[in-house]
């Protein structure tokens, strides 16, 4: 699982309202690769940019993204993976925190009212994209 959400270019793929994702600038810092990431999401005829900074450290297992510039105030969102179960049956337990507020009360309004159904659809986008990866 750490390795599918680490993957940032490939969320448009899978990510619901993931128009578009690049990184813009790579780096590592001893155990950590941190990306600085330019995303477009659209919903409901909305079409909005951001810049964020995401770094990934695969040896605790987190991914930790924060606000650059764009739409939001404030965006920080916190995975954390726990590898779980035997080997042949693997299974893995994701603490995930997000904190967030846009700046424009319109965008705000309408995120509000659809929040549940985004964070569902985006959790069940990786655990399907998980699946698919998992059956290769």
């Amino acid at each position: 699982m750490y390795a599918i959400v680490s993957d940032v270019e490939r969320y448009p793929q899978f990510v619901p309202w993931c128009a578009a994702q690049r990184v813009l600038k790579r780096e590592t810092v001893g155990p950590r690769e941190i990306l600085l990431c330019e995303t477009v999401v659209g919903f409901r005829g909305l079409r909005e940019r951001y810049q964020s900074r995401a770094t990934l450290n695969r040896r605790d297992m987190r991914v930790d993204v924060e606000h650059v510039e764009g739409v939001f105030r404030r965006l920080q969102t916190h995975w954390r993976f726990a590898p779980q179960g035997p080997a042949e049956r693997p299974a893995c337990r994701i603490d995930f925190a997000i904190d967030y507020e846009f700046k424009s009360r319109m965008l705000a309004a309408v995120a509000s009212g659809a929040f549940l159904l985004v964070i569902a659809r985006m959790t069940h986008a990786f655990e399907e994209r998980a699946g698919k990866l998992s059956k290769r």
